[in-house]
């Protein structure tokens, strides 16, 4: 069952089990992936699925931010729990080693040398990694290991 199809069924099934809360951030989830299809005049697979789960994550994360920031704990809540709903869809993350050896992996497949290398590094990890780890987390870990 592909990532799309799983939403569609999980929405009927908040709607008849009244979970409105639920049923909401799916609602929001399933306009963020049609409206990227319908601006792109493409089908989204399932990475370019988990693409826009990560992003709208990223985007809750900044939000919570930013309410705590304002003394907002309700909205601060409001952001979390979407969060914790969208992310149940998204794999599961993979910690520094794992990442690590992706890293090495990917190091000894590009030859990769030095900082001048990074480009063409993330290039050669973002389509394995995307969904499964922060990218943010990645970028350091190259940088970290580039540098050395």
């Amino acid at each position: 069952m592909s990532l799309k199809e799983q939403l569609t069924a999980d929405m009927k099934a908040a709607m008849k089990a009244g979970d409105k809360q639920g049923l909401g951030v799916i609602r929001l989830v399933n306009a963020a992936i049609k409206q990227r299809e319908v601006d792109e005049r493409i089908e989204l697979d399932d990475t370019q699925v988990l693409a826009v789960l990560d992003k709208m994550v990223k985007q809750r994360r900044d939000s919570v931010t930013q309410y705590e920031a304002a003394k907002r704990e309700d909205l601060a809540q409001v952001e979390r729990d979407e969060i914790t709903v969208i992310e149940r869809y998204l794999p599961a993350k993979l910690d520094e080693a794992a990442i690590g050896a992706e890293i090495d992996a990917a190091i000894a497949a590009t030859g990769a040398a030095g900082p001048a290398d990074m480009g063409k590094l993330m290039g050669v990890l973002k389509p394995k990694l995307a969904g499964k780890a922060d990218m943010g987390l990645v970028s350091k870990l190259v940088k970290l290991r580039l540098a050395s």
